[in-house]
């Protein structure tokens, strides 16, 4: 089925404006929201300013899209039921594939069936859902196999909606599920058959909430070993991304061990060094990767009392780290670190406004693009010693999936639509 996008130029967007372009998970080329070159588009509008292309969607969900080979994916509702599409990147549908009853958001604002974004290697795209159902399709949309977690390894224990993204490693596909009352683990499944490669339990004793993540892990190398570094149930772990082997793990989160500090923002990392906002958005604290066993008293490097973000993942590049303030009084303060001391470099205020920024921001070249929930899409100029030129636009539209930027363009998913803007 082909849908005919909103065209507001005089060519349809073709492959060849993105050859060579990719945005394979969540987080980007790099796994951390930042992109070292590039230009993104500064001004746009609903009415069709700066607009490449504009393309319904069959139903709301709140997952990123991601692109390789020419393809954009993405996981949406379709009649109820859980669905993984392709497009070209002139915003028509490719193949759509259909699956099971999806499971509806609890959140209905900010939650859908389908928060977590699909990961892809060109040949293999992996669909998650809150469904539990997880789904592998070729590229060019032939089904490959399907499985539930919830079925294979107990029920979906989370208070809100499931946000984890599943993370690619080698010729496998990796997932963490991390929750209070149910089971706690992370998973790994060939890529190609679905067959289980290895599964690992993460648990710890949490106080009431505390251990529900809605986290996204990073695959790093540690020490020389590929390693899954996941943050939820007030702990930081690597594990060996071949085995699921815990290798070490740190705490010092939640001292106090407090209740309802589930985690929602992912932690991001930057020349060895993993930055972890926690506390519902009022603490920061830097840990040093690594180690064996319990690292808490030696990889630990700051911690402090400050406004940080609780649902916006933050952007590492270059050791250093751009947080945005998602919500509350310091709403739209982005503060610029260094991610080995936690010292601020600078620090700027975006408009004020009462609504929230659930999407994470991304860096691309020295440009910020950040998108508000209530359809504010803004782009600031991040200088070295502070914020520079701040554009306001406006599109319409509910935003809570995160942006992506591929060949040049800026692409957002809507609450209705799939926007390109040049």
């Amino acid at each position: 089925m082909n849908l005919k996008p909103l065209l507001y130029s005089a060519v349809l967007g073709s492959s060849s404006l993105f050859a060579g372009d990719e945005w394979t998970e969540w987080r980007g080329p790099n796994g951390n929201g930042s992109v070292a070159e590039g230009k993104l588009p500064m001004e746009f509008n609903a009415e069709g300013k700066g607009v490449e292309w504009k393309t319904p969607l069959p139903g709301r969900g709140c997952s990123t899209p991601v692109v390789k080979g020419g393809l954009l994916f993405l996981t949406a509702p379709v009649d109820g039921k859980d669905a993984l599409i392709a497009y070209d990147l002139g915003g028509r549908e490719k193949w759509r594939q259909i699956y099971g009853e999806g499971t509806p958001g609890r959140g209905q604002r900010v939650g859908s069936s389908a928060n977590s974004s699909p990961v892809t290697n060109g040949e293999v795209v992996v669909g998650y859902f809150k469904s539990g159902r997880v789904v592998a399709c070729s590229h060019d949309g032939k089904k490959l196999w399907d499985k539930e977690l919830h079925e294979l390894y107990g029920e979906d224990k989370l208070w809100w909606d499931q946000g984890t993204s599943p993370v690619l490693f080698d010729e496998s596909v990796i997932i963490a599920v991390m929750q209070t009352e149910g089971n706690s683990y992370l998973v790994s499944f060939d890529l190609k058959t679905g067959a289980e490669k290895w599964k690992t339990e993460r648990k710890f004793e949490t106080g009431k909430e505390s251990g529900d993540s809605y986290t996204t892990p990073h695959l790093l190398k540690v020490d020389g070993v590929d390693t899954v570094v996941s943050f939820g149930a007030n702990h930081i772990t690597g594990h060996d991304a071949k085995t699921g082997k815990q290798r070490w793990f740190s705490g010092g989160i939640n001292p106090e061990n407090k209740a309802m500090w589930r985690t929602i923002a992912s932690s991001v990392e930057t020349e060895g060094v993993i930055v972890v906002p926690h506390g519902r958005g009022d603490y920061l604290m830097g840990i040093k990767a690594g180690g064996q066993g319990d690292v808490t008293k030696a990889n630990v490097l700051w911690r402090k009392k400050m406004p940080s973000t609780d649902a916006a993942t933050s952007v590492a590049h270059d050791g250093r780290v751009y947080q945005l303030v998602d919500r509350g009084k310091s709403r739209g303060l982005i503060t610029c670190l260094d991610a080995k001391t936690g010292k601020k470099i600078w620090e700027g205020q975006l408009p004020k406004s009462a609504s929230t920024f659930y999407a994470s921001p991304i860096l691309v070249g020295d440009t910020l693009c950040c998108p508000r929930e209530d359809g504010v899409v803004l782009m600031a100029k991040i200088k070295k010693d502070g914020l520079g030129e701040v554009k306001q636009n406006r599109l319409g539209e509910a935003l809570i999936a995160s942006p992506i930027y591929v060949g040049g363009k800026l692409i957002l998913r809507g609450e209705k639509h799939l926007w390109c803007l040049k």
